[in-house]
């Protein structure tokens, strides 16, 4: 068995890039910046900062455009993808991206009203300090038969 899952939390470092292909297939591009803390042996606080590169495709492609800019957070769930080719300089040059299958979109910054459409909501009060959640979105938007049943605090393991 194998397992390609990749998620993460963090901050775009770069507005989302949508562009079409030739077959009409949207596809979005940016990145997204996580730090990683923790107290070093000589009880000093260090962080780490990586950069990924995310890849969004179809639906998904269209929303990262339209809802998440620079410096939004967002969480990410998806598949590493290793890309390769040639450069003008024949040299083979590798990327590696996060292929999206899940997106949750972070809370819009307060005063940061635009003009885009509301989240599907149904019309619900915002929270009190202004900012906009907006909702889960998910790959595939089909409806599902699976049946929420009321988890037990006694049945977590942890």
């Amino acid at each position: 068995m194998n397992l390609n899952k990749a998620f993460i939390l963090g901050n775009l470092t770069r507005d989302p890039e949508l562009r079409q292909t030739a077959t009409g297939q949207k596809v979005a591009t940016f990145g997204v910046a996580t730090n990683r803390m923790w107290t070093d042996p000589a009880g000093n606080k260090q962080t780490q900062t990586e950069f990924h590169n995310v890849v969004v495709w179809g639906r998904l492609a269209e929303i990262a455009s339209q809802y998440l800019a620079k410096g939004r957070l967002v969480f990410i769930e998806g598949r590493l993808t290793t890309r390769s080719w040639q450069d003008q300089q024949g040299q083979k040059k590798y990327r590696t991206e996060i292929v999206t299958e899940n997106m949750q979109l972070g809370p819009r910054p307060a005063g940061n009203q635009s003009s885009s459409p509301a989240a599907p909501n149904g019309g619900e009060p915002r929270p009190q300090d202004g900012r906009e959640v907006l909702p889960e979105v998910q790959l595939d938007d089909a409806p599902s038969d699976n049946k929420t049943e009321e988890i037990k605090v006694e049945d977590i393991p942890f």
